[in-house]
């Protein structure tokens, strides 16, 4: 029997081949969490600028996907399905950024080629990975976690699965729930 070792599903889930049978992250916050207040840099567009979760609460629900690394085969794909999502997640009046322990220039690239101009990504520093408790393992990249987040801080919704297929779906799910 072929054990996999968290080195091995990291590879898997940067290389965009995670199953769907794979084991979700070991630990996130719980649904009902305040989440954690932070700032940071961003590129939406191509362009960097300062990201506050409080001043983005201020406007409406916020859904923080956390991914592993910028242009791999999963990332990618993810960004891609979170673009075509956006103006649904408009319509229901939430904001969407990404956040990955890349750097600005990536990202700014990234924000370009594979978020489609369509919403912001932003750097996740060790410490915010750490306080979402999305670490995967000591790599210094994040699970693939998202999280919705309720105007008033508070985590509605949390899916983490390195399969990046039921991520947009189950927060747009969530976004609209708010709204009832």
């Amino acid at each position: 029997m072929t054990l996999l070792f968290p080195r091995s599903l990291a590879a898997l889930a940067l290389m965009g081949i995670a199953s769907t049978t794979m084991p979700s992250a070991l630990a996130e916050l719980p649904k009902g969490t305040k989440a954690p207040a932070f700032s940071t840099t961003a590129a939406l567009a191509g362009d960097e600028f300062g990201f506050n979760l409080a001043t983005a609460l201020a406007k409406g629900p916020v859904v923080l996907y956390f991914y592993p690394k910028a242009f791999t085969q999963g990332c990618t794909l993810e960004a891609n399905a979170f673009a075509a999502a956006m103006p649904q997640f408009k319509a229901a009046g939430a904001s969407v950024i990404g956040m990955s322990g890349d750097d600005i220039a990536t990202l700014k690239r990234f924000s370009r080629e594979e978020c489609r101009d369509a919403f912001p990504v932003g750097v996740a520093s060790a410490k915010i990975i750490s306080a979402y408790d999305v670490a995967m393992g000591n790599s210094g990249l994040s699970t693939r976690t998202s999280y919705v987040i309720a105007r008033d801080g508070r985590i509605v919704a949390v899916h983490s699965d390195a399969d990046y297929r039921g991520h947009v779906a189950k927060t747009l799910a969530a976004v609209r729930a708010l709204k009832k």
